[in-house]
């Protein structure tokens, strides 16, 4: 009989606040398996880095590379905060200094073929020759990655594709799936020759696992809450005999030594790469998450000038402070972390009346909100600009609005993904602006005033 251990890691999101724990929590791990001659593999399953910390953005996520490649991570695969968060050229060569293997199906250059970094899927042979193929997928936001110069294909055509390779190929069968619980469910279900699926995206904890047909899904959360561990024992034939999951709580990991100054020290790190100047104010721009200031009236201004349209709109509570003095590029990622791009939609006069109406909702300003991008707590009123209003009427560019007139919004691209305005966004054409963020936006206006 053969032990197999293999250790899981997702959507981690840059909290390096939990990672000298888990680092040393792993290589503890790794050494224990090793001196009693059992086998270790260790994943991760995407969303590994995040833009809000300051040692990701100055080093466009290659420092936490680095991290992966200090605990000695086997392989993994892409999540959308490495896809779609990082232009093109960086995404290309976030993986030069890797020390594992990065596995994805479903990724592809834009005139075809796989990048250079990548591979659909590997065998790694076990001592006692037992053949694990591991194959990874990642979410499909096609358009998104198609305007970044990358092509992304349907995860379930790549992964029925790859699957007559590996059965012949492979004794066990493991995915890494960037792709949400749903989906590994039905994955489950319909392909049962996977043994395992590792799971992420959703940011789901399996305690134990979730076992499918034949299929054992493990997922640890997010931001290094938990650490997953699957067991496999194989017997001679090199068949699965049995698999257990179990999650390491993070604060049940013992600490290690220095590790709040090995936190500070990724911080300052980010913080000391991104002393860049930007502008000197000769007032403070202030922010207010539910009242009007110069700070959002300027974010909202850029957004519109940026994007050339008729009016544009933001939430307040994308600005998480104030600037005075000295402005580097350092302060803000501080005020606008969140990887949010602009976006451009063509509205009626009619349309835009119903999405104003509802910006205006009493309660939707301190509704709180988590995920879509958003790194900061609560919505905020919202700010316009191009738009005003008077006498119960509606204003654009100082013209009345004309309910069968088309206008072109601005508005961060968190508004269009289903989740606000749904009388009238889903089925609209949206014109995603990328790769610049926000704070990219408001780093451009704030230049202009040097």
């Amino acid at each position: 009989m053969e032990t197999i251990h293999i250790f899981h890691t997702n959507d981690f999101h840059s909290h390096l606040e939990h990672w000298p724990r888990i680092h040393n929590f792993l290589m503890r791990k790794k050494e224990y398996y090793h001196s009693r001659e059992e086998e270790f593999f260790l994943f991760d399953i995407g969303d590994f880095i995040d833009r809000w910390h300051p040692y990701t953005e100055a080093t466009k996520g290659r420092g936490n590379i680095e991290l992966l490649n200090s605990c000695g991570y086997t392989a993994v695969t892409i999540g959308n905060n490495e896809g779609v968060n990082l232009p093109h050229e960086d995404l290309d060569h976030l993986y030069d200094d890797a020390d594992f293997d990065v596995l994805n199906a479903n990724l592809y250059k834009a005139n075809g073929g796989y990048p250079d970094w990548v591979k659909p899927y590997k065998i790694y042979d076990t001592k006692t020759g037992t053949r694990i193929g591991v194959i990874g997928l990642t979410a499909c936001f096609s358009h998104l990655y198609d305007l970044l110069g990358w092509e992304i294909t349907d995860p379930i055509s790549e992964l029925k594709r790859w699957l007559n390779p590996l059965r012949e190929e492979a004794d066990i069968i493991v995915l890494l799936s960037h792709l949400g619980l749903q989906d590994d469910e039905n994955i489950a279900a319909n392909f049962p020759e996977i043994d395992v699926i590792l799971g992420a995206h959703t940011h789901h904890f399996l305690e134990q696992g979730e076992v499918v047909g034949q299929t054992l899904i493990g997922a640890a959360g997010k931001f290094g809450h938990y650490v997953g561990h699957m067991t496999l024992t194989v017997n001679v034939d090199k068949d699965v005999e049995n698999k257990k999951a179990i999650l390491y709580d993070f604060e049940e990991i013992p600490e290690p030594k220095n590790e709040q100054e090995q936190i500070a020290e990724f911080f300052e790190k980010g913080k000391g790469l991104l002393n860049q100047h930007i502008t000197i104010l000769k007032e403070p721009l202030l922010h207010d998450s539910f009242h009007e200031t110069n700070l959002s009236q300027l974010l909202c201004k850029a957004l519109r000038e940026w994007c050339q349209t008729d009016c544009a709109m933001i939430n307040a509570g994308l600005l998480l402070g104030s600037l005075s003095g000295e402005v580097t590029t350092y302060d803000l990622l501080k005020i606008c972390p969140h990887p949010i791009n602009p976006c451009v939609i063509e509205l009626t006069g009619e349309e835009l009346e119903k999405i104003f109406t509802e910006t205006k909702g009493a309660e939707l300003a301190r509704r709180e909100i988590k995920g879509l991008g958003f790194r900061g707590t609560v919505l905020g009123i919202f700010v316009y600009e191009g738009i005003h209003f008077a006498d119960g009427q509606i204003f654009i560019n100082d013209t009345s609005l004309e309910q069968d007139k088309t206008y072109t919004l601005a508005l961060p691209d968190m508004f269009t993904f289903g989740h606000f305005f749904k009388e009238v966004l889903p089925h609209k054409h949206k014109n995603y602006l990328l790769p610049e963020f926000l704070r990219d936006l408001l780093k451009w206006e704030l230049e202009k005033r040097e």
